[in-house]
């Protein structure tokens, strides 16, 4: 654990409150990608199996169980309770586009062959995209709420705090996670034109 990480998981934290915040007080999911966020909720499921293997810290399991919760509440918010508000016809990124070649680069890149350890890559791949969905229905709308863009905004933080975790690591206990770091700054990299309009835009 250090600063980066503690910091990241807390903008990550933050990221998913404000968008849970956001549905509840709206009562409506306008503007938000259910595709994006079924892809989160199979990232948290795919990536937390150890949770029934392996006990790492009590910090550890509760954050686990949180983003479970609330990925899942957020899945279900959108699908069921707030369905009526759901944009489905701009939610419309095709998810095999992901799916598959994310799939098939897990049982091709990964540290060991065990049904466990291609899960966690899959999951670490697929965080890396996950998030295209939204960005491509904020590209297809032209327009983002500005609670949106928050939430787009953290998660774009909490990759970029992971980076710099990364980075602290690798000095300190030089330790170096090649499909992890690459997945991370992949994924932040598709950030970077959002954070640019987010700066610019005064959001």
């Amino acid at each position: 654990m250090n600063v980066f990480r503690i910091l990241g998981d807390i903008s990550h934290l933050l990221a998913i409150i404000i968008l849970l915040l956001k549905i509840l007080k709206s009562k409506s999911c306008a503007g938000i990608s259910g595709k994006s966020q079924i892809l989160f909720a199979l990232v948290f499921t795919t990536r937390y199996l150890d949770l029934f293997t392996t006990f790492i810290s009590v910090y550890n399991t509760v954050m686990k169980v949180i983003f479970l919760i609330c990925a899942y509440i957020t899945v279900y918010m959108i699908y069921v309770k707030f369905r009526k508000t759901f944009d489905s016809e701009n939610d419309s990124f095709r998810l095999e586009f992901l799916l598959v070649p994310v799939t098939g680069l897990s049982f091709l890149e990964n540290h060991s062959f065990t049904p466990l350890e291609i899960l966690w890559t899959f999951s670490i791949y697929l965080e890396s995209v996950a998030i295209l969905p939204q960005l491509f229905m904020i590209s297809k709308t032209g327009e983002a709420e500005t609670i949106t863009t928050h939430y787009l905004f953290f998660l774009g933080l909490y990759r970029a705090l992971y980076i710099a975790n990364w980075v602290w690591r690798y000095y300190t206990e030089n330790f170096y996670d090649q499909i992890a770091v690459v997945s991370g700054v992949v994924q932040t990299i598709f950030y970077c034109d959002f954070f640019y309009l987010y700066v610019t835009k005064g959001r």
